[in-house]
């Protein structure tokens, strides 16, 4: 992109009221940079590392890595053979909301999994019994099974089913529901990819209804006290912070939880513990992330669900 759209240049003034904050945002899309490349350790990490690594951040958790800008880990035997995941860190923002949850749980269950990053992470941090990967779209599960068995991520199985139909066979037996929405995706830019038509008011307007829905099935899974994980990969405060509004009006009994590493990071479009990453802080090509609870307490003992191997997939 040479020079910025009208569409994105709204979208800007939308996001930020500092003029030099919104040239540095446009900048970041419409001359993208490299990101340094980031690896997810779901095995120890060797005595010597294999790659030069850069200085932490602060909220960095120990089994993640960011690498120095011509490395390319994807090549080394060491990730063929399963010893570690590659992925933008992002992303690693993302899903750090939850290492404020206490490990282990009994069931982590992830809506939109593949290609299955926010899964690994869920499964290194938080050391479930089961997970569950579901991913709707048929064609993306191929890339989902692969990196689940090539990282032995286990005991897990990968489902092929709507949120909806998740909601009845899982209702109210997860301790964390992750939801890593499908979204117009305009982070890409920031990261030299394409996404067509990613600012137009009704590409947004479509996700953002798809999002509602999706996070109100998730919704129905979570267990009596359990925690629902919400993220994007967009900018779009129709896609991020009025969910949430929407989605805390729909669903009362859900609350926002702090997630004091990330304090930092508070979205400036919201009052409640929501959190952005922005491309031109150079870190990411950028993310949503919260984390809401389930207040409610359980009045019996829930009942657990029966895997039936026609749906799933075990890994």
């Amino acid at each position: 992109m040479e020079k910025p759209s009208n569409l994105l240049l709204k979208l800007s003034q939308r996001l930020f009221d500092n003029s030099g904050e919104r040239e540095r945002f446009v900048e970041a899309l419409i001359h993208p940079q490299t990101f340094h490349p980031c690896i997810l350790w779901c095995k120890e990490k060797p005595d010597i590392l294999p790659f030069p690594v850069q200085s932490p951040t602060s909220w960095q958790p120990t089994f993640v890595d960011r690498l120095s800008l011509d490395t390319k880990p994807g090549q080394h035997p060491l990730h063929e053979a399963g010893y570690f995941y590659c992925l933008d860190f992002s992303s690693v923002f993302a899903a750090s909301t939850l290492l404020t949850i206490s490990s282990p749980l009994p069931l982590i269950l992830d809506i939109c999994a593949a290609p299955g990053g926010k899964s690994i992470f869920a499964w290194r941090s938080l050391h479930p019994d089961l997970l569950i990967a579901n991913e709707v779209i048929g064609k993306r599960l191929g890339m989902l099974i692969s990196n689940l068995k090539r990282c032995q991520i286990h005991p897990s199985f990968v489902a092929n089913r709507d949120s909806s139909i998740l909601a009845k066979t899982f209702a109210k037996t997860s301790q964390l529901v992750i939801v890593d929405a499908p979204c117009t995706g305009q982070s890409l830019l920031a990261k030299g990819g394409k996404a067509p038509g990613c600012f137009h008011p009704s590409a947004i307007n479509q996700c953002s209804n798809r999002q509602k829905r999706i996070i109100a099935n998730s919704a129905q899974i979570v267990a009596p006290q359990g925690y629902l994980a919400y993220m994007t990969c967009t900018y779009s405060p129709a896609e991020n912070e009025a969910v949430c509004e929407w989605f805390l009006q729909k669903f009362p009994q859900f609350q926002p939880v702090e997630v004091p590493h990330l304090s930092a990071y508070q979205s400036h479009l919201a009052k409640i513990p929501c959190y952005r990453m922005w491309p031109q802080e150079k870190l990411g090509a950028g993310a949503f992330t919260v984390l809401f609870q389930n207040t409610e307490e359980a009045t019996e003992k829930i009942a657990y669900f029966r895997l039936e191997i026609a749906d799933f997939i075990a890994i």
